[in-house]
Protein backbone atom coordinates (compact mmCIF):
# COMPACT_ATOMS: atom_id res chain seq x y z
CA UNK A 1 0.00 0.00 0.00
CA UNK A 2 1.36 3.49 -1.05
CA UNK A 3 2.21 6.04 1.84
CA UNK A 4 2.06 9.14 0.15
CA UNK A 5 0.60 10.21 -2.59
CA UNK A 6 0.86 13.98 -4.20
CA UNK A 7 -2.70 15.29 -4.62
CA UNK A 8 -1.59 18.24 -6.68
CA UNK A 9 -0.82 15.49 -8.78
CA UNK A 10 -4.08 13.72 -8.98
CA UNK A 11 -5.66 16.91 -8.90
CA UNK A 12 -4.03 18.09 -12.16
CA UNK A 13 -4.90 14.43 -13.84
CA UNK A 14 -8.66 14.99 -12.74
CA UNK A 15 -8.94 18.00 -13.84
CA UNK A 16 -7.40 17.39 -17.13
CA UNK A 17 -9.86 14.52 -17.61
CA UNK A 18 -12.34 16.80 -16.56
CA UNK A 19 -12.09 18.93 -18.92
CA UNK A 20 -12.57 16.45 -21.69
CA UNK A 21 -15.49 15.22 -20.63
CA UNK A 22 -18.73 16.49 -21.38
CA UNK A 23 -20.15 16.68 -17.99
CA UNK A 24 -17.24 18.64 -16.88
CA UNK A 25 -16.25 16.53 -13.55
CA UNK A 26 -14.04 13.69 -12.69
CA UNK A 27 -12.98 11.92 -9.32
CA UNK A 28 -10.86 9.34 -8.00
CA UNK A 29 -10.80 7.84 -4.25
CA UNK A 30 -7.41 8.26 -3.16
CA UNK A 31 -7.79 6.41 0.50
CA UNK A 32 -10.87 3.97 1.75
CA UNK A 33 -13.62 2.18 0.12
CA UNK A 34 -15.90 -0.50 1.81
CA UNK A 35 -12.97 -1.82 4.37
CA UNK A 36 -12.69 1.30 5.99
CA UNK A 37 -14.31 3.75 7.79
CA UNK A 38 -12.87 6.37 6.42
CA UNK A 39 -13.21 7.64 2.27
CA UNK A 40 -11.13 10.28 1.02
CA UNK A 41 -12.37 11.20 -2.91
CA UNK A 42 -10.81 13.73 -5.06
CA UNK A 43 -13.05 15.58 -7.19
CA UNK A 44 -12.13 17.53 -10.35
CA UNK A 45 -15.12 19.86 -11.79
CA UNK A 46 -14.71 22.40 -14.70
CA UNK A 47 -16.33 26.27 -14.40
CA UNK A 48 -20.10 25.68 -14.73
CA UNK A 49 -20.52 22.28 -13.63
CA UNK A 50 -22.00 20.60 -10.68
CA UNK A 51 -23.15 17.52 -8.75
CA UNK A 52 -26.64 17.80 -8.27
CA UNK A 53 -28.74 17.65 -4.79
CA UNK A 54 -28.06 14.38 -3.33
CA UNK A 55 -28.54 13.26 0.53
CA UNK A 56 -25.23 13.33 3.02
CA UNK A 57 -23.38 10.93 3.08
CA UNK A 58 -22.88 11.45 6.57
CA UNK A 59 -20.53 12.94 8.69
CA UNK A 60 -18.34 14.95 6.03
CA UNK A 61 -15.80 17.79 5.09
CA UNK A 62 -15.26 19.20 1.49
CA UNK A 63 -11.35 20.46 1.52
CA UNK A 64 -10.93 23.35 -2.01
CA UNK A 65 -7.75 22.51 -2.96
CA UNK A 66 -8.10 24.42 -6.11
CA UNK A 67 -10.12 26.96 -7.53
CA UNK A 68 -14.04 28.10 -6.27
CA UNK A 69 -17.16 25.99 -5.27
CA UNK A 70 -20.15 26.73 -3.83
CA UNK A 71 -21.89 24.35 -1.95
CA UNK A 72 -25.38 24.47 -2.18
CA UNK A 73 -28.73 23.66 -0.29
CA UNK A 74 -28.41 22.61 3.69
CA UNK A 75 -30.06 24.71 6.23
CA UNK A 76 -27.86 27.45 5.89
CA UNK A 77 -28.03 27.98 2.79
CA UNK A 78 -25.57 28.22 0.31
CA UNK A 79 -22.13 28.20 0.98
CA UNK A 80 -18.69 29.85 -1.08
CA UNK A 81 -15.58 28.11 -0.55
CA UNK A 82 -11.94 28.66 -2.86
CA UNK A 83 -8.65 27.16 -2.47
CA UNK A 84 -7.72 26.87 1.14
CA UNK A 85 -11.36 26.65 2.67
CA UNK A 86 -12.41 23.48 4.48
CA UNK A 87 -16.48 23.33 4.07
CA UNK A 88 -18.58 20.65 6.28
CA UNK A 89 -21.48 19.32 4.52
CA UNK A 90 -24.59 20.21 5.80
CA UNK A 91 -26.45 16.99 7.31
CA UNK A 92 -29.57 17.09 4.25
CA UNK A 93 -29.67 17.60 0.41
CA UNK A 94 -26.95 19.43 -1.07
CA UNK A 95 -25.23 20.05 -4.30
CA UNK A 96 -21.86 21.55 -5.43
CA UNK A 97 -21.46 24.12 -7.82
CA UNK A 98 -17.62 24.98 -9.56
CA UNK A 99 -17.57 28.38 -10.34
CA UNK A 100 -13.83 27.96 -11.76
CA UNK A 101 -12.43 25.07 -12.68
CA UNK A 102 -12.12 23.52 -9.34
CA UNK A 103 -10.38 20.11 -7.36
CA UNK A 104 -11.97 19.03 -3.78
CA UNK A 105 -10.96 16.47 -1.29
CA UNK A 106 -14.60 14.69 0.06
CA UNK A 107 -13.50 13.16 3.44
CA UNK A 108 -16.29 11.05 4.72
CA UNK A 109 -16.86 9.18 7.94
CA UNK A 110 -18.67 6.00 7.87
CA UNK A 111 -21.09 5.51 11.34
CA UNK A 112 -20.44 2.48 12.57
CA UNK A 113 -23.61 0.35 12.87
CA UNK A 114 -24.39 -0.30 16.73
CA UNK A 115 -25.00 -3.82 17.21
CA UNK A 116 -27.63 -4.73 20.40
Amino acid sequence: METARSLTAIGSQLLDKARSVSAGRSSDTVFGGAEHSLRQTMIALTAGSKLADHESPGDATLHVLVGSVVLTGGPRGDVAGSAGDLLVIPNARHGLVAESDAVVLLTVAKTPHLEN
